[in-house]
């Protein structure tokens, strides 16, 4: 089956409508990284590094072909897979701000709602990456704690990918 075609099957089931009035959880987390604020966004402006920071347990691929221009309104399709099951997942570039911050947002996914704003700072030590998501879970009254704990979870090991993607000894980019 082609990818457009799996995810247009599932669509129905898994978009994602306007932000729900209430029980919407957040998320915050930071990093601060010892590398100029330009080279910290731009690693984030390539879409593929967010197989290099998402946890291995996720196995999240992107769908999406190259190249890709980054700017409001793109799209980028992924796929996780969750305890097994493979689930589409497209967002939409919401806000772009080259050097202060992007926004992406699920139209289709396992989410009833997610939006994540990343912000770029430069900070004396280097770059301030701030991560806030607003997300719900589907069937929240079930699955929130599960939910809620695999999510902090993922920004934990993002926090540590990021640095060694950025900063460790023999990560590209990095002068010994």
């Amino acid at each position: 089956m082609s990818q457009g075609l799996a995810l247009a099957s599932t669509a129905w089931l898994l978009a994602s409508g306007a932000k729900p009035d209430r029980g919407v959880l957040e998320l915050h987390s930071e990093a601060i990284l010892p590398v100029p604020l330009d080279d910290a966004f731009a690693f984030f402006a390539d879409a593929w590094n967010l197989e290099r920071i998402t946890p291995p347990w996720l196995n999240f691929r992107i769908r999406t072909r190259r190249p890709l221009d980054m700017r409001e309104g793109t799209m980028l399709d992924y796929r996780i897979r969750l305890h097994g099951v493979p689930i589409p997942w497209r967002t939409r570039i919401d806000v772009w701000e080259p050097g202060v911050r992007f926004v992406d947002r699920q139209v289709v996914g396992p989410y009833r709602w997610w939006r994540h704003e990343h912000r770029f700072e430069t900070t004396a030590a280097g770059t301030r990456v701030v991560d806030r998501v607003e997300y719900l879970p589907r069937v929240a009254w079930l699955s929130r704690r599960w939910v809620q704990r695999d999510v902090e979870r993922i920004f934990a090991y993002r926090r540590e990918a990021l640095w060694q993607a950025l900063v460790a000894p023999g990560s590209p980019g990095h002068e010994s």
